[in-house]
């Protein structure tokens, strides 16, 4: 098998030369470059892209950790790091982890091995003690806001939207609102969402609210649960489009009138939230993923901040 030493015999330049070719190093004149490429072709060479890597000092691969796929919220982040890492020219692994703490480790411990540039954390199972060292070995971006200085953040403020969410719902009337998460107390969404909850109605219901949601199907069995409490709640703020639009269209399976009846609010503006004319909370996760790759890409570890806004349909 050739390797490059062969080349830079065959093709009459130094070893340095036929590195600096297969790294596409710029201070190549293009004769040499030429005759190092039509070499590399007849012996048909295939160069050791570990090897590579440690020579340049990157691998152009980013690690993007994602509990689960089956996720629209984290399909939009998904879709946002792909559009600007094909931009680049950067591959994007993409690492679930089911909320495993250990499989949650073991992705950052390519950082360690130099198999990743860096990581961006979507969602965590580890609190930011366990996680920050890792930094020391490649950059880590997260999707929560972190105030530590080795991690950038690409991030929305969360906990303003719920804020707006409910204060909307209360000025068109609303006392008794529901409201359903994917995760309990261990998500920081969650706390937000909760501590938005008592800023905006002074209290907390525990009847309404519901935790385990995350698609369509669930949204229908929410609504099958709250709207049938002795108190009904006459607002219900999902946390994803697709449960609101399983609320909204269990609603009126029951005939209840949207919004009369019931008012509903999603996030994240996808489809079923346009057809259904759900109101929502657009985080604009798309952006986010967009920004958490450039961070990675720039090496930087800023804090940047991603607007939201409430899109008002007929469902409030």
């Amino acid at each position: 098998m050739a390797n490059i030493h062969d080349i830079a015999k065959l093709a009459g330049v130094s070893v340095t030369t036929v590195s600096r070719v297969l790294n596409n190093h710029k201070y190549v004149s293009a004769d040499k470059r030429t005759k190092v490429l039509t070499i590399i072709d007849e012996l048909n060479y295939a160069p050791n892209q570990s090897a590579i890597d440690l020579t340049r000092g990157e691998t152009k691969m980013i690690g993007l950790i994602i509990p689960y796929n089956n996720n629209a919220c984290f399909d939009q982040l998904l879709n946002g790091v792909l559009n600007k890492a094909v931009e680049k020219d950067y591959t994007v692994i993409v690492l679930p982890t089911q909320y495993n703490k250990e499989k949650e480790i073991e992705y950052l411990s390519k950082l360690k091995n130099k198999q990743l540039d860096g990581i961006i954390i979507t969602s965590r199972a580890n609190d930011w003690d366990t996680i920050i060292p890792y930094s020391d070995y490649g950059l880590i971006v997260s999707y929560d806001f972190t105030s530590h200085p080795a991690i950038g953040c690409s991030y929305i403020d969360r906990y303003s939207s719920y804020v707006e969410a409910f204060q909307l719902l209360k000025d068109k009337g609303h006392e008794h609102v529901a409201f359903t998460t994917a995760r309990e107390t261990e998500s920081m969404s969650t706390q937000h969402l909760i501590t938005a909850y008592k800023e905006v109605f002074g209290t907390f219901i525990p009847e309404y609210y519901l935790t385990g949601c995350n698609c369509l199907d669930d949204g229908v069995a929410a609504a099958k649960k709250l709207l049938h409490l002795p108190n009904r709640p006459t607002a219900i703020f999902a946390n994803g489009d697709e449960v609101a639009g399983g609320i909204h269209m269990y609603a009126k399976s029951i005939n209840l009138d949207i919004p009369s009846d019931l008012a509903v609010i999603g996030q994240e503006n996808q489809p079923i939230g346009v057809g259904l004319g759900i109101t929502t909370v657009d985080h604009q996760l798309t952006k986010v993923g967009e920004q958490a790759c450039e961070l990675i890409i720039c090496k930087s570890n800023q804090k940047l901040q991603i607007p939201y806004q409430i899109i008002q349909r007929s469902s409030v």
